[in-house]
Formats: structure tokens, sequence, C-alpha cells
């Protein structure tokens, strides 16, 4: 297995957040610092609640995006959600040309379809699975020239190095006694073409390959395991032609578990199980219209389609499908979804792939309301 100096990525993030906090307070004519930040209110209904619809705070945010003429950038967000707050991204970088450019902290995993293979507020199954808008500790290098993009990445850890904390943003490998596990380095590489013009197209290929440690401290019955691997591939196209966009995307992932076929992961202060070997196939379809309806002046209307196949003992597959509008106004979006899960995490089902007697459909409606400033 590979390793890597977990201080080194520390010490850089830290600089990276001290860098910005300096920048604030010192900035030359030559640089630019924008500060801003987004507040969001959520309205939620679901057929598997008889409590009816909600509606409440959801997020207060707070970017900072700090680059000068020498080529060195950083950028930092931090969230506070009503019952957690943490951060989403932090990194320092320097660009070295118009092509290249690297990035030290807490930074996006390059994998799929970027930056999001998804339209929706709601994203796809690849984000609960930790493979969409997933962010790590790590370095990436990124060159684009040419029509060409390449990404190579390597993480040493989730953006907290501590599987055992549930309240982050990214969706990775949590700590539990049925599932002891812990994230402990991750290589990423990816590659894209762009080609067309009336047609755009973008077609790309990604790999992960990742280290997972064995962690039953601190848990009396932990499950038998011991230090393994995890491997994914995926393949993605999408496509732009006037204001639609279609994206396609296929993914296989295998955790090497060899006493259970499933593994815990954890978000938003929830661990859950997913399948530890599966298929996931995205077919997402959007179409942008240009209005002028007072202060509204863009609808961005879509279906996204994402199936997870799973076999296996006590494993199903999950099915998410997403149909919804975003609004713009001003510095106002609006997300206005209707989620349909079949056996899916935060649609009805008590994780992804798995089965535990209850792989029923089921429904909620979403709608989010955010000033971004």
């Amino acid at each position: 297995m590979f390793s890597f100096n977990k201080t080194l990525i520390a010490t850089s993030l830290i600089t990276a957040i001290s860098a910005m906090s300096f920048s604030a307070n010192a900035v030359s004519v030559s640089d630019e610092l924008d500060i801003g930040g987004a507040v969001r209110v959520n309205y939620g209904w679901q057929d598997y609640n008889d409590d009816g619809g909600t509606l409440e705070f959801e997020l207060f945010r707070v970017d900072v995006n700090y680059k000068s003429e020498s080529g060195l950038f950083a950028s930092a967000q931090y969230r506070w959600y009503e019952y957690m707050d943490v951060v989403h991204h932090a990194y320092m970088g320097y660009q070295f040309d118009e092509n290249q450019k690297v990035q030290v902290g807490v930074t996006q995993v390059p994998f799929g379809i970027m930056p999001y293979a998804s339209h929706s507020f709601w994203f796809g199954a690849t984000y609960y699975l930790g493979l969409e808008d997933d962010y790590g500790a790590g370095i990436h290098y990124q060159y684009e020239g040419n029509g060409w993009r390449y990404d190579a990445a390597y993480f040493a850890n989730d953006e907290y190095g501590d599987g055992s904390r549930f309240d982050r943003y990214s969706f990775d490998v949590g700590t539990t006694e049925d599932s002891p596990y812990e994230e402990a380095g991750q290589l990423n590489l990816r590659i894209e073409k762009s080609f067309g013009e009336e047609f755009k197209s973008k077609i790309g290929a990604s790999f992960q390959y990742a280290n997972l440690d064995y962690k039953p401290e601190g848990f009396e019955n932990a499950v038998e395991g011991e230090d393994t691997t995890s491997v994914t591939a995926g393949v993605h196209w999408q496509l732009d032609w006037q204001q639609w966009q279609l994206q396609t995307q296929y993914i296989h992932y295998d955790y090497d578990l060899e006493n259970s076929n499933r593994i815990t992961l954890a978000a938003f202060a929830a661990p859950f199980e997913i399948a530890a070997k599966a298929d996931v196939v995205t077919l997402n379809v959007s179409r942008q219209f240009d209005v002028d309806w007072g202060p509204v002046s863009q609808l961005n209307c879509y279906n996204d389609y994402s199936h997870v196949m799973a076999s296996g003992d006590g494993l199903d597959d999950s099915i998410q499908n997403v149909t919804g509008c975003m609004v713009t106004a001003g510095k106002f979006y609006t997300y206005l979804d209707w989620i349909a899960g079949k056996n899916m995490w935060f649609a009805g089902g008590e994780g992804i792939g798995i089965d535990n007697g209850n792989t029923d459909w089921h429904s909620r409606m979403n709608i989010n309301v955010g000033f971004y400033f």
C-alpha cells in the first residue's frame, strides 16, 4: 500500500487558511480577494413521514477566494447547518501557466463528470456514494489545454482524518463497530477530451485506488477484519447542444472486504450502509430557458436518474430519480425538486444497495431557496 506524510497535508492546509487571513488585512492593488456566501431555507415533505412538511433554516456559508498576479491562489468555504458546522473545502495553490496548476489542502476529488454529475439540489446517487462533489485532504495537479484535461491527485485521508466523525459534507467511509474502517490514502487519475462546436462533447475516464485502515480500537465487539483497499473506475460523456445538456456515466466500485458485502459511509451527522461492490449508471437531461418574468431571468429544468446495481445476499438495487427546475432571480436561486427513490438513502431507504426488508419506492418534495452574495 502507498503512504503519505499526513503532517505535510495538515501543515499545508493551515498555511492556506493563514494566507487567506493575512491577505484580508493587506491586499495589494494587483491582488484579488473575494468574500461571499449564501443563506438558504428549505421546505421538505416526505410520503414516509407523518409529521407533514417542514420549513426550516438550512444553511449559512462563507466563501473566501484569493488570487494574485504571481500565480498564487487560495479558496475556502465553511458551512453552518442547523445541526452541524463543517468545512466544505480549504486549499491553496499555484498556477504555473495558463494550462497547469496545483492545489494543496481540502480540495475536490477529480472523478467522473465535473463539477457535478447532476443538476438538482438533491444531486445523484453518486454523491451519496462519495463519487460526486467529494473533498479530501491532499494534493491535486491539473493540466488543461488543446481540448484535453488531465487530473492526478493524492489524498492522505478524508477532510478531517477521522472516520468516526460523522458531521461532514463529503460522503466518506465511516468508522463503526460493524464496519471499523477509515480512509488512509487515495490515488485519483482522470482524463477528459472536449470537442465539437455546435454539439459540444466531453468524454472521459476516471480511476480511483484507495487504502482502508482497519480501526477496531474503542469497540468492544468490532467485526473481524484487516487493512484493505478499494478500486473504482468510470467513464462519462456530457453533451451540450444549444440549451440542452445530456450527462451519461457508468461507474464500477469494489471495496475488497473478506467478511462482509457491506461497508459504512457517513455524512450530515449520520452513518449508513452501502453495498461493498456495485455498478452505477447515471442518465441526466436538462433544458435551460431564458425568461422575462419580473425578477425571474432563467429556468433550468431537468430529470436526473441514477441506478445502483448490487447483487448478493442481503443486497438489492437502489434507484433515485429527481425531476425539477432551478429558478434564477437576481442573486436568488430556488430549486424545486420531486425526488423518487427505491431503496435509496435520504429517500425513505435504509442505505444504498442493501436489503433490510424494506426496498419499496418512496418520494419526497424539496424546495430550497437561497440568497448568494
